[in-house]
C-alpha cells in the first residue's frame, strides 16, 4: 500500500491512497461472499456459490461497490497509522481516483496544534484596586431601597422615586421589518437614581430614569436620543430613536433608618450594623476583582495570542460552533423562548446569526481554550485531591442556587447518579484546571516565573494529581453517597 501525504492549508490532510489490485481482486471476493450470505442463489446455501455465479446473478457493479466499502474500512486506519496523522474527527472519502490501480483519496481533519512562541516574557500588570467605603454606601442604600415602603404622591418626581411609565419607542429611518415593539413598553416601573448610581444596563439607555425629575402624573415627554455605533444591542446601534413618555403614577420611597435593627432584618447573622457593612465591602471587592480578572485574563491571553500559532480543521470550528449555539438555546428556553422565534426577534436567519455572531464567539473560545491547554501541558499544571473535592462541593452547591431539580436528573436510578456525578466532576476538573493555568499565566506575566515551577513537589500533604484519575475518584465518592 502506497501513501501520498499532503497537508492542506486548512489542517487537513489529504492521503492519496494506492491499494495493490492483487488486494482489490481478493476484497471482491470477500465482498461477492458477503453479497451471497445475505440472499439466495438458487442451488447454492448462503454464501456457498461459486465466485462466477454471484457475479452472474448480482453484477459486477454491486460486487465492486461492496468492496471498494470493505476495503476503505479496512484501510483508513492502516493509512492514519503509515502516514502518522492523529486525527481530531472522522476522516471522509473524497473519491476513488482509478480502479486501474485501486487509488482512494481521503481527507482527515488533523489535531489542532499550537506553538506558543515566546509566551514567557509577556508581561501585564495586575492593577486591581479594591473599592472603598464609597461603594459600599452605594450597596446600602440598595439595599435599604430593597427593604423601603411606598407611597403615592401629587408632586413632580424627584431622586430616590418610583415612577410608574409608558414608552412608546420610534426608530428615524426605521428599516422594513424593524419591530417598534422593541423600543415600547407599557406600565413599566423604574427607580429615578441618582448620578452617581445609574445602571449600565438600565433600559433603554442609560441615564433615562432621569428624564423623569420633574414630571408629575399625567405628563408626559419626548425624549430624543441617539445610540453608539459601538452600542451593544445591534437593533439600535448608531439609530437615531424618538420616546414618547406618559407619567402614570409618582411614589416616594420610605427608607428604613440605618441602624443595628436594619441589619438583623437583613439576616439574624449580623448582629450589628458594622458586620452588615464589612459583608458588603468584601461582596463588593469579590465582585469588582472577578471583573477585573475577566478583563485583565482576557487582555493577557490576546498577548500570548500575539506571538503564538494556532492551527485546526474547520470541523473543531463547526464542533465548537455548535457547542455555543447550544448554550443560546438552552439559555432561551429558560425564559421560554426558542431560536426561530429569536431570530424574528432580531431580524436575522440561523444561516446569517451563525456567521456574523456564532462563529467569532466560537473562534475566540476555542483559541483561548487551546492556547490554555498547552500552557497547562508545558507548564504541568496539576491540582490536588482537595482542591477538586472542593470544587465539586462548590459546583453542586451552585447549581442549587440556580434551582437545578437534583431528583430530575438522577431519575434515571443508579446509571442516572452516575451520568450527573460524572458531568459534575468533569466541570469541577475542567474549572479547577483553568483556573489554575490563568494563575500560572499572570505569575509569568508579573515576571514571578521559575524553572522551578515545573518541580513537582514532594511533599505529602501536597501531592498532585492528574484531572482524570482525581476527577474518576470524586466521581466514585459522589455515587457512593
Amino acid at each position: 500500500m502506497n501513501i501520498e501525504k499532503n497537508i492542506r492549508e486548512d489542517h487537513q490532510a489529504e492521503l492519496t491512497v494506492e491499494v495493490e489490485a492483487e488486494r482489490m481482486e481478493a476484497m471482491k471476493r470477500r465482498a461477492a461472499r458477503k453479497i451471497s450470505e445475505r440472499g439466495k442463489i438458487p442451488g447454492f446455501r448462503p454464501g456457498k456459490a461459486p465466485y462466477e455465479m454471484i457475479r452472474r446473478h448480482y453484477g459486477d457493479e454491486a460486487i465492486l461497490e461492496t468492496a471498494v466499502d470493505m476495503l476503505v474500512e479496512e484501510i483508513y486506519p492502516q493509512a492514519l497509522e503509515q502516514a502518522e496523522i492523529e486525527p481530531s474527527a472522522m476522516g471522509t472519502l473524497e473519491k476513488v481516483e482509478s480502479m486501474d490501480p485501486p487509488k482512494f483519496v481521503f481527507r482527515v481533519p488533523m489535531m489542532p496544534v499550537v506553538e506558543l512562541g515566546d509566551y514567557l516574557s509577556v508581561r501585564l500588570p495586575y492593577e486591581f484596586t479594591a473599592p472603598g467605603d464609597e461603594e459600599m454606601e452605594k450597596s446600602l442604600v440598595e439595599l435599604r431601597r430593597m427593604y423601603a415602603t411606598t407611597e403615592m404622591v401629587e408632586r413632580e418626581a424627584q431622586e430616590g422615586d418610583y415612577v410608574l411609565i409608558s414608552v412608546t419607542g420610534a426608530k428615524a429611518d426605521a428599516a422594513e421589518g424593524d419591530d417598534p415593539a422593541d423600543l415600547s413598553r407599557e406600565n413599566t416601573a423604574l427607580v429615578v437614581r441618582a448620578e452617581d448610581a445609574l445602571q449600565e444596563n438600565e433600559w433603554p439607555f442609560q441615564g433615562f430614569c432621569r428624564e423623569m425629575i420633574g414630571l408629575k402624573a399625567g405628563d408626559t415627554k419626548t425624549i430624543q436620543h441617539t445610540y453608539a455605533d459601538d452600542f451593544e444591542d445591534e437593533t439600535v446601534r448608531g439609530a437615531a430613536v424618538t420616546f414618547e413618555v406618559s407619567i402614570k403614577t409618582v411614589r416616594a420611597a420610605n427608607m428604613p433608618e440605618l441602624n443595628d435593627d436594619f441589619a438583623r432584618t437583613v439576616s439574624e447573622k449580623y448582629e450589628n450594623l458594622e458586620q452588615l457593612k464589612e459583608e458588603l465591602r468584601k461582596q463588593n471587592e469579590a465582585n469588582a476583582q472577578a471583573e477585573y480578572d475577566d478583563e485583565y485574563f482576557a487582555e493577557l491571553i490576546d498577548k500570548v495570542k500575539e506571538s503564538a500559532t494556532i492551527k485546526y480543521p474547520p470541523q473543531v470550528m463547526e464542533h465548537e460552533a455548535g457547542h455555543v449555539l447550544e448554550d443560546l438555546k438552552q439559555r432561551l428556553a429558560s425564559q421560554g423562548m426558542d431560536l426561530e422565534t429569536y431570530f424574528k426577534l432580531r431580524n436575522t436567519t440561523q444561516e446569517k446569526f451563525i456567521e456574523e455572531e456564532v462563529n467569532p464567539v466560537a473562534k475566540k473560545r476555542l483559541e483561548r481554550g487551546l492556547l490554555l491547554d498547552e500552557i497547562a501541558r508545558q507548564q504541568k499544571i496539576r491540582f490536588n485531591e482537595a482542591s477538586l473535592r472542593d470544587e465539586f462541593d462548590q459546583t453542586i452547591n451552585q447549581l442549587a442556587y440556580q434551582g437545578m431539580d437534583f431528583n430530575q436528573l438522577t431519575r434515571g436510578g443508579r446509571k442516572g447518579q452516575e451520568v450527573f456525578s460524572r458531568m459534575v466532576a468533569n466541570e469541577s476538573a475542567a474549572r479547577l484546571m483553568t483556573r489554575n493555568t490563568l494563575e500560572r499565566l499572570k505569575v509569568i506575566a508579573l515576571g514571578q516565573w521559575t524553572p522551578e515551577l515545573l518541580e513537582e513537589k514532594k511533599d505529602g500533604a501536597e501531592e498532585k494529581v492528574e484531572e482524570s484519575a482525581a476527577a474518576s475518584e470524586v466521581e466514585q465518592e459522589a455515587k457512593a453517597e
